[in-house]
């Protein structure tokens, strides 16, 4: 930036825009500030800006205190995301089991009368043998 503007020098409105937010050299700001005097009062708010360290460093934490909130407020999105894909889980695990208790329901009770038509057959073979 410096060396485009060295060799060019100010010739226009960008080019002052540029000076003044990339460069902070006297001779710049002295350069920008004779092309264009409105810029003079630009220069005045940051240079009172920077002499107020008080006031900057406040601006910098409420600007801090509002990425906390806002990364605060996004961890908090990524949880609820995550639990209710956990849940979405835990919904399918459910029907799963309930499917498998049914079967396993309706297996003991197979087991039951086949268990009891063995007692019947072995009754009756036993009071055959008699």
């Amino acid at each position: 930036m410096k060396e485009i503007l060295h060799n060019r020098g100010i010739k226009s409105r960008l080019d002052a825009w540029l000076a003044f937010l990339a460069l902070d050299e006297p001779e710049w700001i002295e350069a920008v500030i004779t092309a264009y005097p409105e810029f003079r009062h630009l220069y005045g708010e940051v240079y009172e800006m920077c002499r107020n360290l008080e006031r900057v460093m406040e601006m910098y934490s409420k600007e801090l205190q509002e990425l906390d909130r806002n990364t605060v407020q996004y961890m908090i999105d990524e949880m609820q995301e995550t639990i209710n894909q956990k849940d979405a889980q835990l919904s399918q695990k459910d029907a799963v089991i309930e499917v498998q208790s049914e079967q396993l329901t309706q297996f003991k009770q197979l087991l039951e009368e086949q268990n009891r038509q063995i007692r019947k057959l072995q009754s009756q073979i036993n009071s055959k043998k008699e």
